[in-house]
């Protein structure tokens, strides 16, 4: 049972100046689905807190103080077609809840599904599907929220939800680490620092009159966690490569990606086709790609926004599922993103096709899509506020059908694989038996070979 204690808006310490009073989006930003960013971070009772409520209040604080440098988060955008952020330092959202039990507990026992009531208003991926009234009725989105979940141990719970229409998930860990470092200073009775300031791009007001793409989340998904060990992946790599001797195209050095993304489409695939009782059609994976570091003129690494492209790998026939095939496919499109001039060429091209139908047409093809998106190597467990570092980093229920996001797990011992399918693949998928070669699979929030180290 989540009950909630409080709830407030952490406005900036300092007022935004005039001049910054206004955010215009990225037409690649109006192009964005209206979805949020969310992720849930799990920390144990370390014991530094006597009081929780110095706890909270260093939160508080530092959030405060981070907001003057992500001054467009405690601002406001309209919700339905928005072109700009009003960064009228109205606040994060703050909420304070209780859960009645303890972390060990809720870890083990509950499905990912209710991961959804750590977040504020359940407010996950889509925003409609929020559980709270006033955030259904209101014609503004509140960009940044928050919700501190204490279980009975003192464990913690941080779940936090970004407007994807200001920045994508990369920009969304940027934003943790820096809050974590400057909550950090304030848990040691210091003042908290962040190392670089986080770049905030200006952009010309454009306006496409698009409400973005959607991603719609039907009643018959559901979502799994596979996680696939060090060593496993390292088997599956040399699998890779082996099957790719004598084709002209041998995967000599396949990346761990590379190689759990090649596998999980295959059997996601082939699920479908089985499930359906049909033969083999024609699909598609989209993998959101970082442009920061990219493209010929580079972006910083403090860069906030979205600044992602969506590779496309089109399997026409089962031969294309090859690993040659599709990973040299794959390789082949990330070679042409460096062959990009700067980030104007690519919201210049976006412009050109930001047509009614050619709009359209993406949405359909979005629809059918699998989609893969990683973060791994995003230092995630690494998000240390003062009290430890995280025992899990996990997101909620899949964002749409035929979804993937892929993290690190703990510890550096694998990656673990977030998979959202409709029900009748996902029956069929987690008893493949060439993918529970390589991956061991958890029906609940916890990880299956995960171990507590910590009081919790």
């Amino acid at each position: 049972m989540t009950t909630i204690v409080s709830t407030e808006f952490i406005k900036p310490s300092s007022a935004t100046p005039p001049h910054l009073k206004t955010y215009n989006l990225s037409v690649y930003d109006q192009l964005i689905p209206s979805t949020f960013n969310p992720l849930v971070i799990f920390y144990p009772n370390s014991g530094i807190y006597h009081n929780p409520h110095d706890q909270i209040h260093d939160l508080k604080k530092s959030l405060s103080h981070i907001l003057t440098k992500y001054y467009p988060f405690a601002g406001r955008h309209a919700k339905f077609a928005p072109t700009c952020v009003d960064c009228n330092d109205l606040g994060a959202e703050f909420i304070e809840a209780s859960i009645d039990g303890t972390l060990l507990d809720f870890l083990q026992n509950s499905q990912h599904e209710d991961l959804d009531r750590l977040f504020p208003h359940g407010q996950t991926w889509n925003s409609s599907k929020c559980s709270s009234g006033h955030v259904l009725q209101s014609d503004t989105v509140i960009v940044l929220a928050v919700q501190v979940n204490r279980f009975t141990c003192e464990g913690l719970a941080l779940a936090v939800s970004l407007s994807h229409k200001i920045a994508d998930a990369y920009s969304l860990v940027r934003f943790l680490h820096d809050w974590a470092k400057m909550s950090h200073g304030f848990s040691k009775n210091k003042t908290g620092e962040v190392p670089t300031e986080p770049c905030f791009l200006s952009f010309e007001s454009t306006n496409i009159n698009f409400s973005g793409f959607s991603l719609e989340l039907s009643n018959d998904c559901v979502t799994r966690s596979f996680v696939f060990p060090n060593a496993k992946i390292h088997q599956l790599k040399l699998k890779v490569s082996a099957m790719s001797v004598g084709s002209g195209q041998h995967i000599t050095n396949p990346t761990r990606v590379e190689a759990v993304t090649w596998l999980l489409y295959k059997c996601a695939v082939e699920a479908t086709t089985k499930s359906k009782l049909d033969s083999f059609s024609p699909t598609y994976m989209s993998l959101p790609i970082n442009l920061r570091d990219k493209m010929i003129k580079q972006l910083p690494e403090n860069c906030i926004g979205n600044f992602v492209t969506g590779l496309e790998v089109h399997t026409r026939n089962e031969m294309e599922m090859k690993p040659e095939m599709l990973i040299g496919e794959i390789r082949n499109q990330k070679m042409k993103i460096h062959c990009i001039k700067d980030i104007e060429t690519v919201f210049a091209s976006l412009l050109i096709t930001s047509s009614s139908n050619h709009l359209e047409n993406r949405q359909r093809k979005l629809d059918n899509a699998y989609v893969y998106t990683s973060l791994c190597g995003s230092s995630m467990y690494q998000i240390e506020f003062g009290w430890g570092t995280p025992i899990r980093v996990t997101a909620p229920r899949g964002p749409k059908k035929n979804s993937f996001v892929l993290l690190d797990a703990p510890n550096k011992e694998g990656i673990e694989v977030l998979v959202c399918l409709r029900k009748q693949d996902m029956d069929i998928i987690q008893s493949d038996p060439e993918l529970l070669c390589f991956a061991n699979v958890s029906l609940g929030a916890a990880r299956s070979f995960w171990m507590p180290k910590a009081k919790l």
